[in-house]
């Protein structure tokens, strides 16, 4: 399905200073787009209950809401799709599950996942993580910009650059060859989430509209 979000973000309620749905809506009043409910502590009712009220604030700002690996809770919510780990049920048999109803994403760490990813269906990628990062530090060290570069001559599906991204390296990692970028901190850390998500809307647009520029003098 088409991916149509160029920022995707990723919900961390421990890094929040306030209840996580508080300050998705401050997020999506700066201009977010896609929400991944990844709290993968909680009980089942508990995340049921939480994925029902981010997505009737996701529909209230015409957002898309995914779901962290529960395919039944994104069932059950109507989500726009599930996000899926390198490690999880396989995009093809969830694809067998929700049809074409769910825009499917996968984590991925190298080249070889990226192409597994693919091959079994998905329609984007998130790929990381390219600068060091707390949050990512069990996945191993930073893969950096080369390897988007290489991920992208490999596969067709958009990715999303993961891991330690923030307003002063956007640029890089969309010139490198990144559909878009996937944070969790940069935004739900700051201290005016509604400013900081706007500022990045922001910056991805003009670096999109520069890389256009480029490509239109070749």
């Amino acid at each position: 399905m088409p991916v149509d979000f160029k920022l995707y973000l990723i919900t961390d309620r421990k890094q929040i200073k306030m209840p996580l749905p508080e300050a998705v809506r401050l997020a999506l009043s700066g201009g977010v787009r896609a929400i991944q409910v990844r709290e993968k502590d909680l009980p089942v009712r508990e995340l049921l209950s939480l994925s029902r009220e981010l997505r009737v604030l996701t529909k209230e700002f015409g957002a898309k809401l995914f779901i962290n690996d529960q395919v039944d809770i994104a069932v059950a919510v109507e989500a726009d799709g599930i996000h899926l780990g390198h490690q999880s049920m396989p995009a093809s048999a969830v694809r067998k599950i929700v049809g074409n109803k769910m825009t499917i994403g996968v984590s991925t760490h190298n080249i070889e996942e990226a192409r597994a990813a693919e091959a079994e269906g998905a329609d984007f990628i998130t790929f990381g993580p390219i600068f060091e990062t707390p949050s990512k530090q069990k996945m191993g060290n930073p893969v950096g910009l080369e390897a988007i570069k290489d991920v992208k001559r490999a596969i067709n599906i958009p990715i999303f650059a993961l891991g330690g991204i923030h307003g002063r390296n956007i640029g890089h990692v969309l010139w490198a060859g990144a559909y878009g970028v996937s944070m969790i901190s940069a935004i739900f850390g700051a201290e005016d989430i509604k400013k900081k998500a706007k500022n990045i809307t922001e910056m991805i647009k003009i670096v999109d509209r520069s890389i256009c520029v480029e490509c239109g003098r070749r």
